[in-house]
């Protein structure tokens, strides 16, 4: 695997970091910014909102850029982002910086992906994706905690004052330890990055990943009421249970990285009903700490891990490119806004277990959206061989969306024109 790889996922545990840090310095914040806590929640919603919406426009201001040099924009951006948050006079400052923040960390989000897969070698790029994406889990499990622990005993500034630093040296590793490559093929112009999304199978596959991600968090969003109001655990074992969810995700990522290259449509249908099933046992179960736990760890093992999968899928059915990525995770930080609000929602009228039933029903949907890549791949004469991969492919000459990707839905590397990118580094070579 490329050591720029494992940058890129350096530059992405920054970002999801900054991402998280305002969710444990709630009441800090508050004091500090002289709002309410619910105030400070807002600026979650803004992070999001901004992600969603505003990342891919900034993609599409950087469309012209080499990848590379296009991180090398973004960086500035979110530390300058960072830095102003921890300046901030008041709350209308911080809600900008946020803002900032967020539209630069998805357009980022987008860019890494697809240089990610750039410098890889097509049967590698669900493992590359994998190790990309390690750095949001590594976030999750790592970046959080130490934030908060930062801004605890020194004070919440002193938690964005960290993530600068750590953003100063990921732009470092970045621009030493990630070559210099040319745009993909095809890319550059506004136009022909839309070709991709034309294609109805391609809104179809994002909304997949909506569903996957929604369903995750209309539970981890409420994990904290629902272990203590309902399984009993004592509020200071809520940490340590989060800490063993984050590390299930971890294990989870590496294993479905290593499967998404020639088996993501067994991937996601396997996970995406796993899911269901340990959200169902958890709702039934919740009182019952031995069982609420293991079906915890489970929905770690198999919620948002399915990401090397779906964007594999996503990159197949589309295009590896920088738009397409970044559209795709707003379409996954859309997942995290519709599972929280929904799961918010059902536990103000429902109790602690409402967001777990919500979330299996969104598990469920998402399900549903698999469907017609499962008739396409059983209609199809002979649609894949012994090792998963289609027999009768074909690549792709226009520059657009792939036309060679099997009709099971993507178990088997693409020959779409990404694959043509030049050659990747390997471990040793000097970039």
């Amino acid at each position: 695997m490329p050591r720029a790889v494992h940058v890129l996922a350096f530059g992405i545990f920054a970002m999801v970091t900054s991402e998280f840090v305002v969710a444990g310095l709630m009441p800090q914040m508050a004091e500090g910014l002289d709002v309410t806590v619910p105030q400070i929640g807002y600026l979650i919603t803004v992070f999001a909102l901004s992600m969603a919406f505003g990342g891919p426009l900034l993609s599409v201001a950087l469309l012209r850029l080499p990848p590379k040099t296009a991180l090398m924009v973004l960086f500035p951006l979110f530390l300058a982002g960072n830095v102003l948050a921890a300046t901030a006079s008041g709350y209308p400052v911080m809600v900008v910086a946020r803002v900032v923040t967020g539209v630069a960390s998805q357009a980022f989000f987008g860019v890494a992906i697809s240089l990610g897969s750039q410098l890889t070698r097509p049967e590698q790029r669900g493992r590359a994706m994998a190790v990309v994406l390690n750095g949001l889990m590594l976030g999750t499990l790592l970046g959080l905690p130490l934030a908060t622990l930062t801004g605890e005993r020194y004070g919440w500034r002193a938690a964005f004052w960290a993530i600068s630093a750590l953003t100063a040296a990921a732009a470092l590793c970045t621009a030493v330890g990630v070559r210099r490559t040319g745009r993909p093929e095809g890319s550059g112009t506004f136009r022909s990055e839309l070709t991709a999304f034309r294609a109805p199978r391609l809104w179809l596959t994002l909304l997949t990943s909506t569903m996957v991600i929604g369903a995750t968090f209309s539970a981890f969003s409420y994990l904290n009421p629902i272990l203590t109001d309902v399984t009993g655990f004592s509020p200071g074992a809520v940490p340590l249970l989060l800490l063993a969810y984050g590390a299930a995700t971890v294990v989870g990522n590496t294993v479905v990285g290593r499967l998404a290259d020639r088996h993501t449509l067994p991937v996601l249908v396997g996970g995406l009903s796993l899911n269901a099933v340990f959200l169902t046992g958890f709702a039934l179960l919740a009182g019952v700490q031995v069982w609420a736990v293991l079906c915890m760890l489970g929905v770690g093992l198999v919620g948002v891990t399915m990401n090397p999968a779906l964007v594999t899928r996503v990159q197949r059915t589309g295009n590896a490119r920088p738009l397409v990525n970044t559209v795709h995770s707003s379409f996954i930080t859309l997942g995290v806004v519709l599972g929280s609000a929904l799961g918010g929602l059902g536990l103000d009228r429902f109790g602690p277990r409402a967001p777990l039933w919500l979330g299996a029903a969104l598990a469920v949907t998402g399900l549903l959206t698999l469907v017609p890549d499962l008739l396409r791949r059983g209609k199809a004469p002979g649609a894949a061989g012994p090792d998963g991969r289609s027999l009768h492919s074909g690549p792709s000459t226009d520059g657009g969306p792939s036309t060679g990707e099997d009709p099971a839905g993507g178990d088997g590397p693409s020959a779409n024109s990404e694959q043509r990118a030049p050659a990747p580094l390997h471990a040793g070579q000097t970039p």
